[in-house]
């Protein structure tokens, strides 16, 4: 009898012993392979459920034993906690491992880079390529006269918002988020110094943007915008029309055009600067950091006038008087001319 007592505690505890094994198999051996380069993260959208997660994960392959994953999920309580990001993967991570990290809402990080943008559409298309966020909820959040308003800008100038960088966001960052992040590093650009150069000027933030969003359509070469800045500044104090091609440009609608003509500068628009005084409603685009403070730090000279240099290297040249405009114009004309530039 004492013998038997013994063997069924031997049983019991290979039993208790292989059970305990099994456990820890499931909750620590390699259960996630990643044998796709798009497999190295996991998308899991906002509103998803743990039925809609695991569809999820069958869908990407990435789970060797669904059922192991499913057991460790329930035991950690994780399934009516899924939290909705970016999260990246690592080959062979364990059951645990992998429900750790996404009860953690530890996401990696998205970088989100805008630059070159013209309008509304543009920015918002770029960033939902980085966010969960539909363009089109960016888009007409950014045209909602309520919304705009609280951080003080109209459809016309709310483009002005936004500073060109690199962002660090989450990927389930909301269009909401996303303007609250951006009206923040706006904040931070418009420091103090900056602030009292735009009142010197006797402009308005947006007014600052405005204007460098032209002078940047104006010239890529950064050692020259200052300049080109100086002129707009003295035909504004002169109450001379700004008579800026790309304001034409935007008016028509047509980012083609390579050659403003006559017809061009008869299209009636508020943003056409050949036929309305001062600055234009808004922004022709977003201007970046190096054109805005090119504009706080203009270059003083007398310049009234500037005409692209008929070499095309992108620099201009600056004129004081008509006569001496007219000349260059005719130059760079005859440039235009022989490279069949029509239009």
């Amino acid at each position: 009898m004492k013998k038997i007592l013994i063997l069924l505690v031997i049983i019991a505890f290979l039993i208790g012993g292989l059970y305990a094994y099994l456990i820890y198999k499931k909750i620590n051996s390699p259960n996630v392979t990643i044998n796709k380069i798009d497999n190295q993260h996991l998308y899991i959208p906002t509103g998803t459920n743990f039925e809609d997660l695991l569809k999820i994960i069958k869908s990407k392959g990435i789970i060797i034993d669904i059922d192991a994953f499913k057991w460790i999920a329930e035991k950690k309580k994780y399934i009516n906690k899924v939290k909705p990001g970016k999260y990246k993967l690592k080959d062979g991570m364990s059951n645990n491992e992998f429900v750790n990290l996404l009860r953690s809402g530890k996401q990696e990080p998205v970088t989100v880079t805008f630059n070159n943008v013209r309008t509304i559409e543009q920015l918002a298309g770029k960033i939902a390529r980085n966010l969960e966020t539909d363009s089109s909820q960016i888009d007409i959040l950014l045209k909602n006269d309520d919304f705009i308003k609280k951080y003080g800008f109209n459809k016309n100038t709310i483009i002005s918002l936004f500073i060109p960088d690199t962002y660090e966001f989450y990927w389930n960052t909301s269009a909401k988020e996303f303007v609250a992040r951006m009206a923040t590093e706006y904040k931070k650009f418009w420091n103090s110094d900056r602030k009292v150069k735009a009142k010197k000027l006797n402009l308005s933030q947006s007014e600052v943007a405005t204007l460098a969003s032209i002078v940047q359509k104006e010239t890529l070469k950064s050692d020259e915008k200052a300049r080109v800045a100086g002129v707009y500044i003295n035909r504004i104090r002169k109450g001379i029309p700004l008579q800026a091609d790309p304001t034409v440009i935007y008016a028509v609608g047509d980012f083609t055009i390579k050659r403003v003509l006559r017809k061009h500068l008869k299209y009636d628009s508020p943003y056409n600067t050949y036929l309305y005084k001062g600055l234009p409603p808004g922004p022709i685009c977003i201007p970046n950091k190096s054109s805005i403070d090119a504009v706080l730090n203009y270059e003083h000279h007398k310049y009234i006038y500037f005409c692209a240099k008929e070499d095309f290297s992108g620099y201009h040249n600056f004129a004081r008087t008509l006569s001496q405009h007219n000349a260059n114009a005719r130059k760079y004309q005859h440039a235009l001319n022989r490279r069949r530039i029509y239009k």
